[in-house]
């Protein structure tokens, strides 16, 4: 079931009121549909989005550090500038994603599909990139310092 907009910011207040204060809630927004959904600028930082559908979503330059991902489907989405640092995204789909200029430094991306994704510029160092797809994808000026590539697909 999609959740409504109204739902959506209501549960972003109550994380931010978490983030900032301890009070309020964590998102929880494990296997939601949030396909084609604005969260763009959105703190989410340490929520919970595993297996949630984020398909051509525009989370761009939203902080998601610390968040999990785990198994959610990200196709088409909007990442750019996004930040994504330490962020689980294991097994995630992010087949044509935009990830230009996303931090994506010490994330976890074992398993993730990255065919087409555009990763211009993207911060990757010190990334899990075990058994990664990334063919076709565009890593045009990506740093990809010190990221582990074993089983990686070029």
């Amino acid at each position: 079931m999609k959740i409504t907009t109204a739902k959506l910011q209501k549960i972003l207040a109550k994380h931010l009121e978490w983030l900032s204060t301890g009070g309020g809630k964590r998102a929880e927004l494990g296997w939601a549909d949030l396909s084609g959904a604005n969260l763009s600028k959105a703190d989410l930082r340490f929520a919970d989005l595993r297996g949630a559908d984020l398909n051509e979503a525009d989370l761009s330059k939203a902080d998601l550090s610390n968040a999990s991902f785990f198994g959610a489907k990200l196709r088409y989405a909007n990442l750019r500038s996004a930040n994504l640092y330490s962020t689980d995204l294991r097994s995630a789909d992010l087949e044509g994603a935009i990830l230009r200029r996303a931090d994506l430094s010490f994330a976890d991306l074992r398993g993730a599909d990255l065919q087409g994704a555009n990763l211009t510029r993207a911060n990757l160092s010190k990334a899990d990139l075990q058994g990664v797809d990334l063919r076709y994808a565009d890593l045009c000026c990506t740093n990809l310092t010190r990221a582990n590539l074993s089983g990686t697909k070029f």
